[in-house]
Parts: structure tokens; sequence; C-alpha cells
């Protein structure tokens, strides 16, 4: 509806607006028995509508949408959601309330300096508004009003598991659910992975750096106002309530088990076993990494400088050209006269091609497109020993080259540049060995066996690991 206000005649952003009313109403009419309160949500949704309408209207006579008047439009839909779910709620009996957080900001904050003590400040707002329901069930929407410098660009789209996440702090909850379509966090892309495992547990930083790399879990920021309180994340499945989804736990050794909630070990299970049942040492470090993840559609700038030596200036320059046009590094290795540095294609083409050409007064630059990064997270893998030679062992084993290297200065990651065209080899392959516990698993993957066999480093099922080893170091590789 915003595209069509700025001058897309193909499109009819009223009609649009109705048809969503429709779709709506429709919905009411098929799932919400009591005609009262069919009615009345009725009214309530076509006075919404007929608002973003009245809205969009004036848009258009302007020729403008500015950041805040998206907000507003995206908010809209999030009304609707939660006007709908408060009466369907009413309608099978339990005491529900729309609670609209539009109004909730009432102090001004400037833009450019949203701290911590902006987020305090909404948590303790909307905590006033919803304790203020008493024994009421709220419906809360995830969109707070006018956020300074908008809520799109400030927080981003992540904002609903944001404002879920404040909420929890400042009502003091005991744990934080965040209903996804997914049943929690895997080792690998199940959809990738068919032998990916749930995990039951997890650390907070080892969620961040799996959102960061790939894995759509939850913002770390999000995650950082509910970890600060020391309240757990559950990852659950609207379409498996009764799973048990993932716990990401802010100190696994500072809370009992039965305090884990319903779907977790039995109570009878002491925090120890736990960890252990989960792949922890006591002192919270894994006995092998986490998960895997890749990071599809990267670009990969190489830069060799056009001095012998590089001067102090140097890495400055680099990092100043890539602020100007607002470029952000996903992954970076250097040496004394060479930066490789991993961006995502998100990065527009017309910031991209102006920076190379800054880029080159520097020296030499060489793209690689059509890359990915592929991620191997663990809690203090740095203490796992021989932990990045296997990985890179079985990526050689699969034929899959290596471009690029990078160990995060959190020590809990692994990460290394690929062809795209790979990924899908080198994920399975580094699952199967590395956390699966049985390298022989690979053997079992016909993406991975074609690759061996093209290599000539497999020709049949029966073909064990150790014999593809023994094989690579006859051959040279």
């Amino acid at each position: 509806a915003a595209d069509a206000v700025l001058g897309d005649a193909s499109v009819d952003h009223q009609q649009i607006v109705q048809d969503i009313l429709e779709d709506h109403l429709e919905a009411a009419q098929e799932n919400i028995a009591d005609e009262q309160i069919r009615e009345s949500l009725a009214q309530s949704l076509t006075d919404v509508c007929r608002r973003l309408k009245v809205f969009l209207e004036a848009a258009e006579v302007i020729n403008e949408v500015s950041p805040k008047s998206k907000d507003i439009i995206v908010g809209t839909g999030e009304k609707l959601a939660c006007e709908y779910v408060a009466a369907l709620l009413q309608d099978k009996g339990v005491d529900a309330k729309y609670v609209n957080l539009e109004k909730a900001i009432d102090r001004h904050f400037d833009a450019s300096h949203l701290d911590q003590t902006f987020y305090d400040y909404l948590s303790q707002r909307f905590a006033t508004i919803v304790r203020a329901c008493g024994d009421t069930v709220p419906v809360v929407t995830g969109y707070f009003g006018p956020c300074p410098g908008s809520i799109l660009y400030s927080i981003g789209r992540g904002y609903t598991d944001l404002t879920a996440a404040l909420i929890a702090v400042g009502v003091g909850a005991q744990e934080l659910q965040v209903w996804k379509e997914v049943d929690g966090i895997f080792t690998a892309d199940p959809r990738k992975v068919p032998t990916a495992r749930l995990l039951r547990i997890i650390t907070p930083e080892e969620a961040a750096e799996l959102t960061y790399y790939g894995s759509e879990v939850i913002h770390p920021f999000t995650m950082e106002q509910v970890i600060r309180a020391a309240i757990p994340i559950r990852i659950k499945n609207v379409q498996n309530p009764d799973g048990a989804g993932t716990v990401i736990f802010p100190d696994l050794l500072s809370r009992p088990a039965s305090s884990m909630g319903s779907g977790e070990p039995s109570p009878s299970m002491s925090t120890p076993e736990m960890l252990l049942e989960n792949g922890y040492m006591l002192d919270l470090s894994r006995r092998h990494p986490t998960a895997v993840t890749i990071k599809d559609e990267i670009t990969v700038l190489n830069i060799h400088s056009n001095r012998k030596s590089v001067s102090h200036g140097f890495f400055a320059r680099i990092f100043s050209i890539l602020d100007k046009y607002g470029i952000t590094v996903d992954l970076i290795s250097t040496s004394e006269v060479h930066v490789s540095m991993a961006l995502s294609n998100l990065v527009i083409e017309r910031n991209l091609q102006p920076a190379i050409e800054e880029l080159s007064s520097l020296g030499a630059v060489d793209i690689m497109r059509n890359m990915a990064i592929l991620s191997l997270v663990g809690k203090q893998m740095r203490n796992m020993v021989g932990i990045a030679g296997s990985m890179f062992q079985t990526l050689a084993q699969s034929g899959v080259n290596i471009e690029m290297i990078s160990q995060g200065a959190s020590e809990i990651n692994i990460s290394c540049v690929i062809d795209n065209t790979k990924s899908s080899i080198a994920l399975r392959a580094i699952h199967e060995t590395l956390l699966s516990g049985n390298k022989n698993n690979l053997l079992r993957d016909p993406e991975v066996l074609r690759e061996l066999k093209h290599r000539g480093l497999a020709n049949s099922l029966h073909t064990t690991m150790s014999e593809i080893s023994l094989a690579s170091l006859k051959r040279g590789h």
C-alpha cells in the first residue's frame, strides 16, 4: 500500500486495505460464534481500516511516505490482528483485552541517542500498562507508536519481539516464550540437513552467533534485554504447541531444573544432569560444537595494498570508506598487506560500486561473488582441541575449497567462506562429522557421496571415513 501511494498506478492502495479488511471479517464470521462480539469486532476493524485509508489518501496528495508514516502503516496490521485475537479469546470464554501501545511513549528522546535508558523507560511504561489489565489476558500490539527516528529504522522489523522482551523484563516474568513456525533451534537447518537435532538448551552467546550467521532465531538485541534480567527465553512452534522447544538460558547453573517449565526433563533430573544430557560440561563449555549454519549470498572483497608495508592509516581508510557508503562487514581476515572482507549481498549495488572505486586507490581490489559463510558455533570452542583441523579436513574430503577463514573474538565460532554452490554439501558434511558423533554418517548422504566418488575417494556405500582419509594422504589431497 505504501508503494502504491508513491505512484504505482497499477496498484490500488484503497483496494489493498479493503481486501485486508474483508479477510479479517471473513475469518471472524467463520470462527467467532457470539454475534455481539463479532459485530463489535467488525465495527472496530472497519474503523481502523477507514483511518488507514484516509492516512494513505493524505500521503498520496503530498506524494511522500516518511519513515514514521511507514511505521503507522505497518502498525495497522498489528492492530487488526490483536483486535481479532482478543475477540476470538473472548468468544472462547477467556477474559481478554486488546491493548494498543501506540501512545506508550510520553517523553521526548533524541533519535541519535537511543541508549539503554530509552529501553529501560519503555520496559517500565509497558509494564505499567499491562499490570493495569489485572487478571484480564492482555493482547498487546508489538508496535508502540511514534518511536524517535522511526521504529523500523531505529530498531528494525524485529521490534515485535523486542516489545515482548521489554514487557517480560518490566513485569519480572519467569520466562519469555517466542512462538515461531519451527520447533526451536536445531544443530543445523532441518530443511537442508534431515539429521539435524533439536537443541533443548543453548546459551545466549551461541544463539546470537547463530542468528548473525544465518539461522533465524531471535534478534540479538531483543535477547540481550531479557538475558540481562536473567529471564530465560523459550522458542516454541505455533504448529506444535506441545513441543518442548529450545530454551535460551542466561545462567544454566543459577536455576533448578524444575523452573524450566513443561516439556523439559522431569523435576527429578538435576541441573548438572540436564547440562550433561545436552552436551555441556559443568563449566558451561560443550563437549562438542553446538550447531553449524550457512549464510548464503555473500560477496568477498580482497584488497591488496599497493605498498610493500601497510601504513598505520590503511585499515582506518578502508573502514572509513565502508562507513561512508553504509556497508557492514560480516567477516574479515587480515595480513600485513592484504584484507579480505565478506559482505552480505543485501548491500545495495549502487553503494558497493562507488565504494570499490574508492578502495581501489588503496590497492588492487578483487571481487568474488556467489559465496557463502559456513560457521561452526559452540561455547568455548577454543578449548576443543583439534576442532578447527577436523572442520577443515572434513571440507577438504568433501571437495569444498575454502576461500577465507576467520575465528571470532567471541571464541565460540569458526567461520570460513566457500563457494555458494558447495554450501549444501559443506553443511551436511560438517554436521554429520562434527555434530552427529559418527563420521561414517557422511557416506549415507548421497550428495556428499557423489562428490567423494567424483574425486575418486569413495567407490561404494561401505567405504569408511578412515579409508577415505588414508586415500587422501596417498593421493596427496
